[in-house]
């Protein structure tokens, strides 16, 4: 139906849309519900696509083959959210919206039966959208300066900052008066009405600032512009504002989602740079709403536990807590033809968004099946569905989408904490429990073969998908390390190479001393997908493996390599 904001970059994009979040019945709940409606049980279906095997031998596809095994099941921690559920979608999670003024116009008591509004939405009242047993997740529209009552300005003494690209401005919520009012109303929501312990909630957005309520420092920079905010008042409100909302949620932090990212656009340099991981730290959970802008500034990501490496691959630490599979790591997937961006290859942007999202280990994901392109690409989107929220342990399957992209964020002549990052601001692969490994023989080169640039904004950069080997420079194939915890719990698998099919000759899959079948290029300049058998074990008994070109045959380019627990 509609479209949620988007967190800041360089590249402003204004969502002017005007949504309506409309109440399924209109039985209101009780004020205090003891008994909330028990939700229906989480989305389990399996893949909606045959899986593509090899039987002994090998297989070829044209395309991509996004295809997952009949065994393969969502995450119980995981899902696609949208303004509206969509049942055929997978959708099954919708929003339950207010402003700060529509449910405390005064203060004191909340008013369940107002309505309300905030950027171009109308709202309506909190009984009537809590109604029916539904899944939902929340958002409290609280900074700006026609969401918030009347009265908190006058009762803190404060002014007003903006106004930001949508032309709101906004209350500053790092004033303790402010910050005490706005803890009040979330503990009378969510604490005193039971909405923190209540199963249909899945998760809340906070703290409710700045435009689409989603914290950038464009207000802080105002207010820090006109004077009135230096970094030692805002650090003495930051240090402590998540761990209050934490204590407050108590045994249901792992609802909370901090909607601030990591190296923000702020008025404090390197003092705020890593300031969003004391979010995380306190137990809340974590969101982007731009992964859109795969490229960009996403690869140094500390909030996510994801870092660059001398080398230039991404390394993730997935043992962070906000990786325990009980909090909410999020990003927003919709913004393609829309949101002020165009672009004329959504696939191509759609399967490097979702690989990004992925790769920073999401487990839920804003889409609107439209935009989102949901009907042109299904299979793509089943098996994003079917991945979100997946450890080592329990994940279908393990991939590297082999490539070379500009970070522009890092482009300048500020290495940060990156001096010993060589090929900067060239990022290589992302990579999921699967790394490729240059190695003597098998070091993979940039690949001219598919060259994408400033797609959607310059920020964005070149991105170089695919890599290739060198014959005459004596790398004849590409080496993988499969992640160890992956490999011992997997069974049968397969190994899946997205290809280029240019040149003369073929490949083969080897692992240990067992090699597969010969892969047979045709040389039509096609891209496909070979699936080949590995046999029973073997990549548990040894999590390496190569891809190895023939003897007197072309180099060969190659784009996405994935290995699949077939079991």
């Amino acid at each position: 139906m509609g479209h949620a904001g988007r967190s800041s970059s360089r590249a402003r994009r204004a969502c002017a849309v005007v949504l309506v979040a409309v109440g399924l019945v209109t039985a209101c709940a009780s004020p205090e519900p003891s008994a909330p409606p028990t939700p229906p049980a989480p989305n389990s279906d399996g893949p909606a696509f045959d899986f593509l095997d090899a039987g002994d031998g090998v297989e070829i596809r044209d395309g991509d083959d996004w295809s997952m095994p009949s065994s393969s099941r969502p995450a119980a921690n995981s899902g696609f959210f949208s303004e509206e559920a969509s049942a055929d979608d997978h959708v099954f999670t919708r929003s339950v919206d207010l402003s700060w003024r529509q449910i405390q116009p005064s203060d004191g008591d909340l008013d369940r039966t107002a309505s309300g509004k905030a950027q171009g939405m109308a709202f309506d009242s909190l009984d009537d959208q809590l109604a029916g047993p539904d899944r939902f997740w929340m958002r409290i529209f609280a900074s700006g300066e026609s969401w918030a009552p009347e009265w908190v300005a006058e009762d803190c003494g404060v002014a007003t900052y903006g106004p930001d690209y949508d032309g709101e401005r906004h209350l500053p919520i790092w004033d303790e008066c402010v910050w005490g009012h706005l803890l009040d109303t979330y503990k009378r929501v969510f604490v005193d009405g039971g909405l923190a312990a209540d199963p249909r909630l899945a998760f809340v957005y906070v703290p409710g600032a700045f435009t689409w309520a989603e914290y950038d420092y464009e207000m802080v920079t105002a207010a820090v512009d006109a004077g009135d905010l230096d970094m030692e008042t805002y650090l003495a409100w930051y240090d402590h504002a998540w761990t209050d909302l934490a204590d407050l949620f108590g045994e249901h932090t792992n609802k909370l989602v901090f909607t601030g990212e990591d190296y923000p656009f702020g008025p404090f340099g390197a003092d705020d740079d890593l300031l969003t991981a004391q979010a995380v730290d306190a137990g809340l959970g974590i969101r982007n709403g731009i992964t859109e802008m795969f490229n960009f500034h996403l690869s140094e990501a500390p909030a996510y536990g994801s870092h660059i490496l001398p080398n230039g691959h991404l390394s993730l630490d997935d043992t962070l807590l906000v990786h325990d599979g009980s909090r909410i790591v999020a990003t927003e997937n919709e913004c393609y033809n829309d949101c002020g961006y165009e672009t004329d290859d959504p696939y191509y942007a759609v399967r490097q968004s979702n690989l990004k999202a992925l790769q920073l280990r999401t487990n839920w994901i804003y889409v609107v099946p439209e935009p989102s392109y949901f009907a042109e690409y299904p299979e793509h989107w089943d098996w994003v569905r079917l991945s979100m929220g997946a450890t080592a342990e329990t994940s279908t399957d393990a991939w590297a989408a082999l490539r070379d992209a500009e970070d522009t964020y890092w482009a300048g002549d500020e290495a940060g904490p990156f001096e010993s990052w060589a090929s900067r601001p060239w990022v290589r692969n992302l990579e999921r429990w699967l790394v490729q490994v240059d190695e003597p023989g098998s070091v993979a080169h940039r690949s001219d073969a598919d060259v994408h640039a400033d797609v959607f904004d310059a920020d964005n950069g070149t991105a170089h998908e695919g890599l290739t080997t060198d014959v005459t420079g004596g790398d004849t194939g590409f080496a993988f390390e499969l992640d160890p915890r992956f490999a011992a719990a997997s069974g049968t698998c397969v190994v899946k190479v997205t290809y280029l099919d240019a040149g003369n000759g073929g490949f083969t899959v080897d692992v240990g001393d067992w090699s597969s079948p010969l892969v047979e290029r045709t040389g039509d300049g096609e891209w496909k997908t070979a699936t080949v058998a590995v046999p029973p074990g073997a990549l548990a008994d040894d999590p390496a493996f190569r891809i190895s070109l023939a003897p007197d045959t072309d180099d060969l380019t190659a784009r996405f390599v994935r290995v699949v627990d077939a079991e």
